[in-house]
């Protein structure tokens, strides 16, 4: 009897491109079909496994039952701290990890449970009305990078062998609002505005995070869909950007290719138009058998019609295996470290304790008038108001876990002091007309030594296009103000004459116009997480001072930006805004004071080709320790062309006990002093430029002991990086 020979694929010692080569050419072409959907199937014969590619981790594993809920993308931001980034991700990627063995161990291979994530969101939030800007890392294309690559490194990991998961950077490429629109508007971007804004994230992650998959944007940009775009997808992102990957597509936007854009006429020419530009597997949104069948004929029938071939088909599916080789997936398990991750690290004390801790530093200090907080904790009474005082969705934003356990604004403040008397009632409801509950909150402030009032939207207000229950727009936001009779309830309870401690939720800007001028104290909490109502009484009580930072402007009216539907990059975010801000990007208060002193530059003349170093001595002046977020912009004072009025270029979260001075150090290479010129090429060109270093943007400082100045030349003749 012979005996029967294991095909090479199944052997872990082979090589990678030769297993994955011989896998596919045991395949018949219906089979090679199957694999390109995100709920692919099972090849029996072959012991390929069903596998559903769908599954979300923005800020902690979503849509899979019990997980660790951090802060919101944006929040995350607001930390502006890359090795917190860090830890958050690689927690993450342990959960998803246990979660997904243990539904192999169970049998379970359904949507969500599997190892390929699609996140992140690095999209620029270049308009605060836009519903999805709370998933991204902000408005500034260097914030969002580091933010990006962090994340996509610490969800893929640094095995020199096997992936610990796929990240998905997402949706390439300008892609932010309006919601309703997206699956059938043309975005007109010029070069300079893609190079120079809309691209920047999603090149570092693909070139320096090394990210394994990225997800193309429902709409067209400049008439191609960006799913089916040749020089988006081949051009761009594989020639010119080095990617590797497979590329998926966001969820019936195959359909929208025929069916919204009508670039073709048919299903078979969609199919074929973005398989032959660079997709490789298409999301066919919740599955149904039908569904399957449906994409699954188109697939074939271009194939049969003679618009996409067989060996293109081949080029997909190798890419596609190969992620699910890297994973391990084809494995025994004890070959792959990342598969010996235990079920109990999910939900675990160490991760709540990461989640607390990171909502504790994404929180930012708005207002503090007199150093009204902290608050002393010998109060007898405090009224606690407000629709989201006591409300679980604030907590969370968008694509999220279900936490365990969680801590509420209300909970957050009992728990501080559980002596005191906490008295509670809403107010008003987060968006409708009502004024019913004023009468009884008025009635509690007025007896109250003083009011911590929990105001702002939720995700069911500003959220996917399908997923904002009570948006105006279909999940994006008509104006920046509170919705409802927020305002009017801040205002009569202001009246009483009783202290106020304003707490705002939101994944955005809100023109919070009437509380600058007239509430002592203001604090943006986003959506913190699991344990958002602990980590805001760690900072009005005192227990955590804070030292988050915008990573969005706040502006005063909606009426200071440009059309919405406009892409053009002028009169937007602070790198290109003109007007005055309620709050700049970059600000944020803290409990003590930091000096700024003795910037230095490796030289004041330097060379295009050359590197320059800037340091500055940082030094906490007040009587507490806390945390500074060091910023460093620079702003190009002789540039040819229309550039940024000012760039962050580097930052660093340090931390500084009283009277505590460090040296920060920061190193800009020629690319950050660079220009993007009108054919999207990026060029340095000699000339002058200023550089600031300091807790805020030049312009936007306190006290002026927060930021110092400098200037540079660069000589020399202008290079091409």
């Amino acid at each position: 009897m012979v005996e029967q020979k294991e095909p090479l694929y199944m052997d872990p010692n082979k090589p990678l491109e030769a297993r994955v080569d011989d896998l596919i050419s045991r395949m018949t072409l219906d089979e090679k079909i199957s694999q390109m959907t995100n709920d692919a199937a099972k090849i029996e014969h072959l012991y390929v496994p069903k596998y559903n590619w769908w599954n979300e981790c923005l800020h902690g594993v979503a849509s899979a039952g019990v997980a660790t809920v951090f802060p919101q993308a944006i929040g995350i931001a607001a930390t502006w701290n890359i090795e917190l980034m860090d830890e958050i991700s690689r927690v993450i990627s342990d959960e998803c990890r246990a979660k997904h063995h243990d539904a192999i161990r169970r049998n379970k291979r359904r949507i969500f449970l599997g190892l390929t994530f699609w996140s992140p969101n690095v999209n620029l939030f270049r308009d605060p009305r836009w519903g999805r800007g709370q998933e991204t890392y902000g408005e500034d294309p260097y914030l969002s990078s580091r933010m990006g690559v962090s994340f996509v490194k610490g969800l893929q990991g640094d095995d020199p062998k096997y992936l610990k998961l796929v990240a998905t950077p997402k949706h390439y490429v300008a892609h932010s609002g309006p919601e309703p629109d997206r699956h059938t508007m043309d975005l007109k971007v010029s070069k300079k505005d893609l190079y120079e804004s809309y691209l920047p994230a999603f090149k570092a992650c693909v070139q320096e995070g090394k990210a394994v998959s990225v997800m193309p944007a429902y709409n067209r940009l400049n008439s191609e869909p960006c799913g089916a775009s040749k020089p988006l997808l081949e051009d761009i992102l594989r020639d010119e950007l080095g990617f590797d990957g497979y590329v998926v597509s966001d969820c019936g936007a195959l359909t929208d290719i025929f069916q919204n854009h009508k670039v073709v006429e048919t299903p078979e020419e969609a199919s074929a138009m973005a398989i032959n530009a660079g997709m490789d597997l298409f999301c066919i949104g919740l599955i149904t058998v039908r569904k399957k069948r449906v994409v699954w004929k188109w697939i074939k029938g271009a194939v049969d019609k003679g618009l996409l071939t067989e060996e293109k088909i081949d080029e997909s599916l190798k890419r596609l295996f190969t992620a699910r080789f890297r994973l391990g997936m084809f494995d025994p398990p004890e070959l792959v470290p990342y598969a010996q991750i235990p079920f109990e690290k999910n939900d675990c004390e160490e991760h709540r304790a990461l989640a607390l801790r990171a909502a504790r530093e994404s929180i930012v200090l708005l207002k503090n008038d007199n150093n009204i907080l902290p608050l002393n904790k010998n109060m007898k009474s405090i009224a606690v108001i407000g629709p989201n005082a006591d409300d679980l969705d604030v907590l969370l934003g968008n694509y999220n876990g279900d936490p365990s356990r969680y801590t509420t604004f209300l909970q957050g403040i009992k728990n501080k002091l559980p002596k005191t008397e906490i008295l509670y009632t809403k107010g008003c409801a987060l968006t409708n007309k009502s004024t019913e509950g004023f009468e009884e909150a008025i009635e509690i402030v007025r007896k109250s030594d003083i009011a911590i009032v929990v105001l702002g939207i939720s995700h069911l207000y500003e959220s996917e296009e399908m997923m904002a229950s009570e948006s105006e727009a279909k999940g994006d936001r008509v104006h920046l103000d509170l919705p409802g009779v927020q305002e009017d309830l801040l205002k009569e309870l202001h009246s009483t004459g009783t202290p106020i401690i304003l707490v705002l939720t939101s994944g955005s800007a809100l023109s919070v116009n009437f509380a600058k001028v007239n509430i002592p104290a203001i604090i943006q909490a986003w959506y913190p997480g699991e344990e958002g109502g602990a980590a805001t009484a760690d900072v009005i009580f005192g227990d955590y001072n804070p030292a988050g930072k915008l990573p969005v402007t706040f502006y005063k009216s909606v009426d200071q930006l440009p059309d919405f539907l406009d892409y053009n990059m002028e009169g937007r975010t602070y790198r290109f805004f003109k007007g005055e801000p309620l709050y700049s990007f970059g600000y944020g208060l803290s409990y003590t004071k930091f000096h700024y002193s003795n910037l230095q530059l490796s030289s004041n003349k330097v060379k295009t080709d050359e590197n320059i170093s800037v340091s500055v001595d940082v030094e906490n002046i007040g009587k507490i320790s806390g945390d500074e977020v060091v910023e460093v912009y620079v702003s190009n004072k002789t540039a040819s062309i229309r550039v940024p009025i000012r760039e962050l270029q580097g930052f660093k979260r340090i931390s500084l006990n009283s009277g505590e001075k460090k040296i920060v150090t920061f190193t800009l290479t020629p690319t950050q002093f660079s220009i993007i010129n009108e054919d999207g090429k990026r060029l340095v060109e000699p000339g002058n430029f200023g550089i600031s270093v300091g807790g805020c943007q030049p312009g936007y400082s306190e006290d002026g002991k927060n930021i110092v100045e400098g200037d540079f030349v660069v000589v020399g003749e202008i290079i091409h990086l």
